[in-house]
């Protein structure tokens, strides 16, 4: 079976965020002193995101990434992690993290199904890293190098380029890439929420970035196994790549594949609108499983053309921690 929009896009990807909570504090994607969390009991219960992803799955959905705030929070994840990696028809299942955590959890995690995973480092300077995140960066180092050491493979760093933050730090984060055989990926902010609208004000077209990586490195063009948006290139002689993902300067909205459950079960077509369809009461109502898969047909005919974050960029009020990363 097959998911497909009224724009004739074949929904294949679906990112699942288990809790809007994190344990960092970045400033272009959750308000500074924030403290109006879900409540745990609002969230879907390890049961009910089973049973959700079962659905997407019957109809076509081979991608899922456990996302959150930031996912390792929520106790026991590797429990749903097995669940998940158990469903028929589910081929590709990692995990987006912030890898403060992972030194603890990479073992079991790559026991229970992951295999993959990408990081959010936005800097190699820690004391850039503590302004940025308020958070201490070796925690993360130690993080990415057990996942390394068990075997999670690619490990993707995702870096959100900010005007005079840390786009002097480019050449610094590819050098620690290559070292370590990590895929690094640049990101550029988007005006998801206030906080990310006070980011946009940073915001540096990757064009420029690749432009200026270039005159370092051979660039040729490469593939990467995922399910996400990034375009790559390869440094010549080497088998490191780098991944340029273009929301604001080039969109790819004709070509997205992907839809976003909240850690409450709320669907969102869109990272950058406001359509959404609410999972959990039904859920809660006792749905069938038949009358769930024709739900999210529907909810697909919601999901928009395109984004506006150039056209409309006040559209969004939601922060980038309630939708999920």
């Amino acid at each position: 079976m097959s998911l497909i929009d009224k724009y004739n896009r074949e929904i294949r990807y679906l990112r699942v965020s288990v809790t809007d909570r994190c344990d960092l504090r970045c400033f272009y994607c959750m308000p500074k002193g924030f403290d109006g969390y879900e409540e745990p009991e609002d969230w879907l219960s390890y049961a009910e995101i089973e049973r959700i992803i079962a659905s997407f799955t019957r109809l076509g959905v081979n991608a899922v990434r456990i996302t959150g705030g930031e996912p390792l929070v929520r106790k026991n994840l590797p429990e749903l992690v097995s669940r998940l990696s158990a469903l028929p028809g589910l081929d590709d299942l990692s995990l987006s993290t912030n890898a403060t955590r992972l030194g603890k959890h990479a073992q079991e995690l790559y026991d229970a199904g992951i295999s993959r995973i990408n990081v959010s480092l936005d800097t190699v300077d820690p004391v850039k890293f503590n302004e940025i995140t308020q958070g201490k960066l070796e925690k993360i180092t130690q993080g990415l190098l057990k996942a390394k050491e068990v075997g999670l493979d690619p490990i993707k760093i995702n870096m959100v380029i900010m005007k005079g933050v840390n786009d002097d730090d480019v050449e610094d984060m590819v050098e620690f890439c290559m070292q370590n055989d990590f895929t690094l990926r640049f990101i550029e902010t988007m005006p998801v929420g206030d906080t990310g609208r006070n980011a946009a004000n940073y915001f540096i077209d990757l064009h420029e970035i690749e432009k200026r990586l270039a005159q370092k490195y051979e660039l040729i063009p490469a593939v990467m196994k995922g399910a996400g948006p990034a375009r790559y290139v390869q440094v010549a002689g080497t088998d490191f790549k780098i991944g340029f993902i273009t929301p604001i300067s080039q969109h790819f909205c004709d070509t997205c594949n992907r839809v976003r459950l909240s850690a409450t079960g709320t669907l969102y077509m869109c990272l950058g609108d406001e359509h959404k369809y609410d999972l959990r009461p039904l859920i809660r109502k006792g749905i069938s499983d038949d009358e769930l898969d024709q739900v999210i047909r529907d909810a697909i005919n919601l999901k928009p053309l395109k984004h506006e974050f150039n056209e409309n960029p006040e559209k969004v009020v939601r922060f980038m921690s309630m939708t999920g990363g």
